[in-house]
């Protein structure tokens, strides 16, 4: 038995650890070469870890969503050795594709890994097409490369995502915990707001249908709600239209967790005698 180190690669000098990601192969499964075995995701990258040698996994010495630090052994390989009757089966099975799901409000579209990104930009796929394998549902190269084979067609543009009004009442929320790069962003971006001097950009946008449509409406709007019809309520209902259209941005952090919301609140900063306060409008879309 030749037994082979599979290692956890070369870490930057400010990258003290890192967290495996979903191994590709089992034990007494057949491994060639040269092929990706694990991805390893750090606070800056996610790095994709190679069979050292051919031959059959011998042995996982870490769990998926370990945490790992540079050098350290991960696995090992026996390169005599044969793959196990059940690896073998399991491996020369066909992959059979698996129908796509409805899309819906609370889809936030898989993360791709780099290698993964690159492949579906060279066959013009998007991570929709894609079923994710890795953990979080992040896309993998080899999952890539299974819908290649599979048949997955390219598309020339995204539809957009379907509207919908969720029930009256209905103020759901998904937790999703965040994988340590996309904390490390989260951390950055924030301390960039703090330290750094905030650029506003403006875009210039036809209010014409807008002013026309308060013009005809604003005497009868005044006479039977007792207020004037101003312009923040358009302004909040294109909110809510694009918080339905892209729902992914209709979220929050909430410590170690991105929370995505079924509802949609909006708060408004509004000067009072006071000074300025900021009433939370709730369900606007209703």
């Amino acid at each position: 038995m030749a037994l082979f180190d599979v290692k956890v690669p070369q870490l930057s000098e400010s990258v003290a650890e890192a967290t495996l990601l979903q191994w590709k192969k089992k034990p007494g499964e057949a491994v060639a070469q040269d092929e990706i075995l694990i991805e390893i995701e750090t606070d800056k990258v996610v790095l994709e870890v190679p069979a050292p040698s051919a031959g059959v996994m011998a042995e996982i010495l870490v769990a998926d969503g370990g945490t790992v630090v540079a050098d350290q052994v991960i696995a090992k390989i026996d390169s005599e050795g044969k793959a196990t009757a059940a690896a073998a089966a399991a491996a020369l099975a066909p992959a059979k594709a698996a129908a796509p799901a409805p899309a819906s409000s609370s889809n936030k579209g898989s993360i791709a890994a780099p290698s993964a990104a690159k492949l579906m930009a060279e066959n013009n796929l998007t991570a929709n097409q894609v079923a994710g394998t890795g953990r979080d549902g992040r896309v993998t190269k080899g999952d890539v490369q299974n819908a290649i084979a599979g048949g997955a067609k390219p598309v020339a543009s995204a539809a957009p995502l379907p509207m919908s009004t969720m029930p009256l009442g209905d103020r759901t929320e998904e937790r999703v915990p965040m994988t340590r790069l996309r904390a490390r962003i989260a951390e950055r971006l924030l301390e960039s707001q703090a330290n750094n001097a905030i650029l506003t950009t403006f875009n210039e946008v036809n209010m014409a249908p807008v002013i026309a449509m308060r013009s005809r409406y604003k005497d009868v709007f005044e006479k039977t709600h007792g207020v004037k019809l101003g312009f923040m309520s358009f302004f909040v209902k294109a909110a809510t239209y694009a918080l339905k259209r892209y729902p992914i941005l209709n979220a929050s952090v909430d410590g170690n967790d991105i929370v995505y919301h079924g509802y949609f609140d909006i708060g408004i900063a509004v000067s009072s005698p006071r000074g300025l306060v900021v009433p939370i409008l709730r369900n606007v879309d209703q």
